[in-house]
């Protein structure tokens, strides 16, 4: 099974969070709080990616 689609989303979702910290002054009050859900909703399901992934390393044939 080949893992390119999950490394970049787990990539893209690192970064979304430390462009969003980063960025946290610049970015307008209305958009603040969604973008920051949706990054700590993308985080978490990397989080889960990454240990899915570690727990089944051994079972593919």
């Amino acid at each position: 099974m080949e893992y390119n689609s999950t490394l970049i989303f787990i990539i893209s979702a690192f970064c979304l969070g430390a462009v969003l910290i980063m960025m946290r002054n610049s970015v307008p009050q209305k958009l603040k709080r969604g973008l920051a859900s949706i990054a700590v909703v993308m985080i978490l399901f990397a989080f889960f990616l990454i240990l899915y992934s570690l727990f089944t390393m051994g079972s593919s044939p």
